[in-house]
């Protein structure tokens, strides 16, 4: 039986606002859709974060045995300036600035996004489109929503009609937004605007001169509007309505909604079942931003290159950081959590590392299964992560406990511990035992070792004053000495 048929999975869907059991449109299959980044500069952590809490969401449903069809998109072609209908496209601009082709400052980023997602251990998606890639999809939708009267051509752009939509569909329903409220506070069109309405949107824009990306299509040369990408490759990837569709909560407007608008004018059907938004990253309590130097990138807190943290964190660190907060929780990265993080994740390894070398006994101190379905009752709800590591620290301490000698554990429920522990830390939270920074490193233990013996040497010589320096030393880089019967041990704090 798969795991899916024994577990029920709730799941919050923005579009109803409530918490809703989990049924795929087709049983055993999940298709699942999520905006990817626009590639004209270093993938922002914030970012990262949205990815991240998708791919652990696509972790915990193929857990749960179902065949999922993850597609996550690179959005290349560079959607306009403030994400508008006027002003410069992105990569555009960058590559004008860098005098490079724009396809040169695409790849570059898209190498720059994987890399990073690898460094985080992220399990690729089933597939990923580009926006290039698709232009003939998206040229035809466009041409559906002209023929099913819900757009208008004018000077070789075409515009969404807004209004005309929400004649007879709801348009703003995701967001919770009532277009005559957007309409009364938007300024009136001006004698140079092309739209009917200020909420009509761009499907299609006539390419100036002076614009460097444009593709022919039947109303001129131009480029598709940045809404339209998502709704074609969605469409021809997981049909016209599929189970889920995931982005940041910045995406819900005006983006998804214009997505599933133009789902409905095209084929007539609302285009997703499940709408998941994971929530902001903020940096010491304001929101991050390289206008006010409230920023850091992911590379730059793995090599300590900055100014803001104490130290490097490994990778495997930051994202048991972020899997510490709901997703869709604002979460609030800062020096202090980030080392709180590390130790907490250390303990964890630590544990970990414990387990084979355990002794079963003919009896238990714990009900194994039912804490294993705590493992489960916090993803069911909602992929409530927080609580899940708060379920498997109660298996940390029990862990520690058994190699005290202060608990027993029977050979049945050992196995029990073993395989939910590295199934919950490792294929659902996606952490890795990073060994640059446990004690397991062959590097750090044998530097650790060569410390441990000239402080047993200046002991013995009774130079007590470098002993403890170099005791309290590794105290302050978080690496605790413990002298025993057996010599002097260490652990990562």
């Amino acid at each position: 039986m798969a795991k899916y048929q024994e577990q029920e999975l709730r799941i919050y869907n923005s579009l109803s606002g409530k918490k809703e059991k989990f049924i795929p449109i087709n049983e055993g299959h999940v298709g699942m859709y999520v905006c990817g980044p626009t590639v004209y500069s270093n993938v922002h952590l914030g970012n990262c974060r949205t990815f991240m809490s998708f791919d652990m969401i696509f972790r915990y449903l193929k857990h749960l045995d179902y065949k999922v069809r993850y597609v996550r998109n690179i959005t290349d072609a560079g959607h306009l300036e403030d994400d508008a209908d006027e002003g410069e496209d992105k990569i555009a601009k960058k590559a004008r600035l860098e005098q490079i082709e724009p396809m040169e400052v695409v790849q570059r980023y898209t190498v720059d996004f994987h890399n990073i997602l690898q460094k985080f251990n992220f399990l690729p998606p089933s597939i990923e489109p580009t926006a290039t890639g698709h232009i003939i999809e998206q040229i035809e939708i466009i041409k559906e929503i002209l023929e099913n009267g819900y757009a208008y051509e004018i000077n070789g752009s075409v515009y969404f009609d807004v209004v005309k939509f929400n004649e007879t569909h709801e348009y703003g329903k995701l967001s919770g937004r009532k277009l005559e409220d957007m309409i009364s506070n938007t300024r009136e069109l001006t004698a140079q605007d092309e739209k009917r309405n200020p909420q009509d949107f761009a499907l299609w824009k006539k390419a100036e001169p002076q614009h460097i990306m444009r593709w022919p299509s039947p109303w001129g040369d131009g480029f598709p509007g940045w809404h339209l990408e998502c709704t074609a490759m969605s469409t021809k990837y997981l049909g016209e309505t599929f189970d889920i569709h995931g982005g940041g909560m910045d995406l819900k407007f005006p983006h998804h909604e214009c997505e599933i608008a133009q789902s409905e004018a095209s084929h007539g059907n609302s285009p997703v079942k499940y709408w998941l938004h994971a929530n902001m990253l903020t940096m010491n309590g304001k929101k991050m931003a390289k206008s006010t130097g409230n920023n850091i990138l992911p590379n730059e807190i793995f090599s300590g290159e900055n100014d803001i943290l104490s130290k490097p964190f490994a990778p495997s660190v930051v994202r048991f950081f972020m899997m510490q907060a709901h997703y869709t929780s604002i979460l609030d990265l800062s020096n202090e959590a980030l080392l709180a993080s590390e130790k907490g994740y250390h303990r964890l390894m630590d544990a970990l590392s414990l387990i084979d070398g355990l002794t079963s006994s003919n009896t238990s101190g714990i009900d194994m299964p039912a804490w294993r379905q705590k493992c489960y009752d916090a993803m069911n709800d909602d992929f409530n992560t927080p609580v899940l590591i708060a379920v498997l620290f109660e298996g940390v301490k029990f862990i520690n406990l058994i190699k005290e000698g202060k608990a027993q554990v029977s050979e049945t429920d050992l196995k029990i511990l073993s395989e939910t522990m590295n199934q919950f830390v490792f294929d659902v939270l996606g952490l890795e035992s990073t060994t640059q920074l446990t004690a397991s490193s062959d590097k750090l233990g044998g530097v650790v070792a060569l410390l441990i013996q000239l402080r047993n040497e200046a002991r013995a010589n009774k130079d007590f004053a470098t002993s403890d320096k170099i005791r309290d030393e590794l105290a302050d880089m978080g690496i605790q000495l413990m002298d025993g019967k057996e010599g002097t041990t260490f652990s990562i704090t």
